[in-house]
């Protein structure tokens, strides 16, 4: 006879410690007023400057985007935005969503990093648009401050090849010995990749995956292979960043 009892009971002892999402999202927080949209705007918008500053500094391939840092910094302010409008407001949570999940967004990103900074735009923004200030504050100055760190340290290079080298020789050419000496000058790591005959047969393409030693200068290596070469083709493409080098 006690059973219903306790089933209501156990029902409804309900902790009250709930998951903090559930609380982000259910919970009928009070509206931020006018004053308090206006700083989380200005201070996410300040926020993601710091991120795009970051990015910018320590970019280092050759197709530098500035329309991608301008993405950055509006992402970051309308997803603060965004989780102004949906904070304690499930219907609204969902209608968002809803809204957003028949949108496609399509580009070609440059650097796999651009896709790291895009998520710490958003994070900037979702901390922010959450009223967490403090949290924001503290993480996002330090995160930037490590990415900068990483970046003027080099850690984590891979010793492999930064070049890419193709070099034009004669049939009748032994090139082993031909570019003994500019190689062991200029270059700290040489791996022959393919060997081809073109032009009908009567030269040979040589394509190497290269690492240039400390200091070296570039113009002195593509000069000492012309040299070694007869003064045909040469082209040396930099890896990552398609940066090319041509002499022929």
């Amino acid at each position: 006879m006690n059973l219903v009892p306790r089933f209501f009971l156990a029902a409804n002892s309900v902790p009250t410690e709930a998951d903090a999402m559930t609380r982000l999202v259910t919970d009928r927080a009070a509206p931020p007023g006018v004053q308090e949209i206006l700083f989380a705007i200005l201070f996410s918008f300040a926020l993601n400057l710091l991120v795009a500053w970051t990015y910018k500094q320590t970019y280092r391939g050759t197709r530098y985007s500035q329309d991608y840092v301008h993405t950055l910094l509006i992402l970051g302010t309308v997803v603060t935005l965004v989780i102004l409008v949906v904070v304690g407001n499930l219907a609204a949570a969902f209608g968002m969503f809803a809204a957003f999940s028949i949108i496609r967004f399509r580009r070609n990103v440059g650097q796999s990093r651009d896709i790291g900074f895009i998520f710490l735009a958003m994070g900037t923004g979702l901390a922010v648009g959450a009223r967490q200030y403090e949290l924001a504050a503290v993480t996002v100055p330090l995160v930037c401050v490590i990415i900068f760190a990483l970046s003027r340290a080099n850690l984590f290079s891979s010793f492999k090849g930064s070049h890419l080298l193709r070099i034009r020789v004669g049939t009748d050419v032994d090139y082993d010995q031909a570019f003994a000496g500019p190689f062991a000058q200029h270059l700290a790591q040489l791996s022959l990749k393919s060997v081809e005959t073109v032009q009908a047969g009567l030269m040979t393409e040589l394509r190497y995956e290269v690492t240039l030693k400390d200091g070296a200068v570039i113009a002195e290596f593509v000069r000492s292979l012309q040299a070694a070469n007869g003064n045909n083709r040469v082209l040396l493409t930099c890896v990552g960043e398609q940066s090319v080098v041509e002499a022929e």
